[in-house]
């Protein structure tokens, strides 16, 4: 028996010396498991009954995954479901069919926890490609690209999130909706040479429609450059003939206020806006043009074809209809979710 480091004569349990303390605390270290670095190994022969379990909003939901690359939880709620726990419980059984993948990205010390983040996995992928008929690299997936790692993930997120908050109004007004939405991707396969926007969108709300550039803007990068980006818009209305309206997104109001100071040209229609964090939706009275006059309340996006009256605006021909009569699918979805309730 070792040493009793007080030497007294009870029979007290000797202590652990710091030495052994340390050991033991490495040890324990080690014992953490690291976090898989990829996808679990794709079964082909699985491949026919995952495809059996899928409905039609489970295909809607990995086609957008697909074409915006990243959806939260949140996200994902507003677009496709009622409640956030039919939604957890749903895309928890499309991960366990490895259909979809999920991470949940560091927020910052004192940030709190980020919402879960869900992006296309493997057998998603396979089978999305074969109900639309082609191979997965036809499709455009690799699954070698980290989402996850992007330095642009919160960005995506960001324009995502706008498109998401249109999909949720127009749920709840039926009068409304959202009738294009084109990636970043989409869109430099279009006009890349001329501009890059961050994503296209064409809204009708009554029996107005605005077809509408999005640059959502996170504070990153000097506003010479953001206000430069214009003059690229410039060039595709030069080449389209089409004055298409670019809407500026940005992350507080002091920033709105010193890029409206920057725009010094009048001939492309730009409206700025200010990301809320109150829930407002894109659609509402939010939108300021370029060179309003003092005092002119901001206006809703569907109003703002009136918003320079000295410009034509024009719809761009030959855009697909992204929604594929979704609103009127995920009407009867969340009318039977509310009937079973």
């Amino acid at each position: 028996m070792p040493d009793k480091p007080c030497n007294c004569p009870c029979s007290c349990t000797p202590t652990n010396p710091p030495a052994a303390r340390k050991a033991a605390r490495q040890l324990a270290r080690l014992t953490i498991q690291p976090i898989p670095a990829s996808q679990p190994r794709l079964d082909p022969a699985a491949l026919p009954a995952l495809a059996a379990r899928l409905t039609e909003r489970d295909y809607q939901i990995l086609d957008h995954l697909h074409r915006h690359q990243v959806l939260t939880t949140h996200q994902i709620q507003r677009m496709f479901f009622g409640i956030v726990q039919a939604t957890r419980a749903r895309m928890t059984t499309l991960l366990a069919l490895n259909a979809v993948v999920r991470f949940r990205p560091w927020a910052g010390y004192g940030a709190g926890s980020a919402p879960i983040h869900w992006a296309l996995g493997k057998a998603g992928a396979h089978v999305l490609a074969a109900r639309r008929e082609v191979t997965v690299k036809e499709l455009g997936y690799d699954p070698d690209t980290k989402v996850s790692a992007s330095s642009r993930l919160h960005h995506q997120v960001g324009v995502n999130d706008f498109f998401s908050r249109l999909h949720a109004h127009a749920r709840h007004t039926p009068t409304t909706a959202l009738k294009a939405w084109l990636s970043e991707k989409e869109c430099g396969k279009q006009w890349g040479d001329l501009a890059r926007p961050d994503a296209y969108g064409c809204w009708t709300e009554s029996s107005r429609q605005i077809d509408f550039f999005l640059e959502h803007d996170t504070g990153t990068e000097p506003l010479k450059r953001v206000a430069a980006k214009v003059d690229h818009y410039r060039d595709l209305a030069e080449a389209t003939r089409f004055s298409t309206p670019v809407l500026f997104w940005l992350p507080n109001r002091t920033r709105e206020t010193n890029l409206r100071k920057l725009l010094n040209e009048d001939d492309i229609p730009v409206a700025t806006a200010v990301h809320s964090h109150n829930g407002d939706s894109p659609a509402g009275p939010i939108w300021l043009p370029a060179f309003a006059e003092a005092g002119q309340p901001r206006m809703r996006l569907a109003d703002l074809d009136q918003g320079w009256p000295h410009l034509t605006l024009g719809t761009i021909p030959d855009q697909p209809d992204t929604s594929q009569d979704e609103n009127a699918f995920l009407d009867r979805i969340f009318g039977q979710e509310e009937s079973e309730r």
